[in-house]
């Protein structure tokens, strides 16, 4: 099952990101099997990222939970909050994950 994973990160923490941005890619690196896509979210127009969206192939939504609680960026702080979204792909026959 796919689902999409949307984070919020704390405006006060951007220097967590900075800090540990290499350990969280090396991270989604290792997960690539289970995280098909993963990347920053900005505002339009700003360089400063807000958070994060990602694809996620899980059973359920606990096996989702359990996966980005080992995440750097979410053991040191810097997301303030997160939402869970079951998936459906409108073209299924398309393989772009």
């Amino acid at each position: 099952m796919l689902f999409i994973l949307r984070f919020i990160d704390l405006p006060s923490k951007q220097a967590i990101r900075q800090q540990f941005l290499q350990m969280h890619l090396d991270w989604l690196a290792e997960r690539r099997q289970q995280i098909k896509i993963a990347g920053s979210l900005r505002a339009e127009g700003s360089e400063l990222a807000i958070g994060a969206l990602w694809i996620v192939e899980a059973e359920n939504a606990d096996a989702v939970r359990a996966v980005f609680q080992t995440d750097p960026f979410w053991q040191q702080g810097l997301r303030a909050s997160f939402e869970i979204h079951s998936w459906s792909k409108a073209f299924p026959e398309l393989v772009a994950l």
